[in-house]
């Protein structure tokens, strides 16, 4: 499956953001589906994963402020973003893990202080 990840951008501190990952194939036998994002210098980090019973976990830092979701019929994945901070600024990644683990290009959120 390929994924196309779209919806980064340049955004002021306390703004939102929603970021789309849209599939090339069904994604309803994915069972895991997620959002990893990757700062220069340092490795790729887990942001959020979703299940296809759509149990969510979020990274510590983003719980409370993120929402992953995801639309079986749309073949689609969603990441909304709200209150976002400097320390959230990376290339974010989508991934599905069918069972092997496809990554979609990454899309660049920037946060400004």
């Amino acid at each position: 499956v390929q994924l196309q990840a779209s919806g980064g951008g340049l955004v002021q501190s306390g703004g939102s953001l929603r970021l789309s990952c849209a599939a090339s194939a069904s994604i309803s036998n994915i069972n895991v589906m997620g959002w990893h994002r990757q700062v220069p210098g340092k490795s790729r980090e887990v942001v959020a994963l979703i299940t296809g019973g759509s149990a969510t976990v979020y990274s510590d830092s983003v719980k409370g402020r993120f929402t992953i979701s995801r639309d079986n019929a749309k073949n689609s994945l969603y990441l909304q973003m709200n209150n976002l901070n400097p320390d959230d600024t990376g290339v974010y990644y989508c991934y599905a893990l069918s069972p092997t683990p496809y990554w979609g290009q990454g899309t660049l959120v920037t946060v400004s202080s």
